[in-house]
């Protein structure tokens, strides 16, 4: 009788373990999947050109911030979301009507390197959000960062971290479309 009660205890244990184990895994799931719904980072594929992914908060493209301001202004200007634009799968907001219409004339021109992605962290393999006030523009084209202090750490090296970032970026691109 006795071994019966242990293998009744045993069982017990067993299943309870089992049911414990499979509530924190389906909890930490909820949990992350939460966190990623919270901070509303999303990452879309673009219907224009499938080599294309456009890092985004809230479904807005760069933080809100108008990408042809950078070009035209030489600064971070906040858009307008009654100046947007559809492109990519992903909300662009403009100051204006007028540069809404640049970037709809030619969105190749004006949007980000790397997808909107932080571009240390592209040459550095992986990748990170962005702070629209940490952009530099090398050669025509818009690099946005992490934040002022990586993108110091970036322009370190501008040429090397873009051959970097060209190199790392298709394998990321496969990753983030998967």
């Amino acid at each position: 009788m006795t071994n019966i009660v242990i293998m009744k205890n045993i069982y017990l244990i067993t299943t309870l373990t089992v049911l414990v184990l499979g509530v924190g895994t389906t909890l930490v799931s909820k949990t992350q999947a939460n966190t990623e719904y919270d901070n509303a980072i999303l990452i879309s594929k673009s219907d224009v050109n499938n080599d294309q992914v456009f890092y985004q908060q809230r479904g807005i493209a760069i933080k809100g911030t108008d990408t042809v301001a950078y070009f035209t202004e030489g600064k971070a200007v906040k858009g307008d979301k009654k100046y947007n634009y559809q492109w990519g799968n992903t909300t662009w907001w403009f100051k204006n009507e007028t540069n809404r219409d640049l970037f709809a004339q030619n969105p190749e021109q004006y949007a980000p390197q790397f997808g909107g992605f932080c571009a240390w962290a592209v040459s550095q393999n992986y990748t990170a959000p962005i702070n629209p006030q940490a952009w530099k523009i090398v050669d025509g084209k818009l690099y946005l960062n992490y934040n002022k202090s990586v993108q110091r750490t970036w322009a370190q090296d501008i040429q090397g971290n873009i051959i970097k970032g060209h190199r790392n970026w298709p394998n990321l691109l496969a990753n983030l479309q998967n």
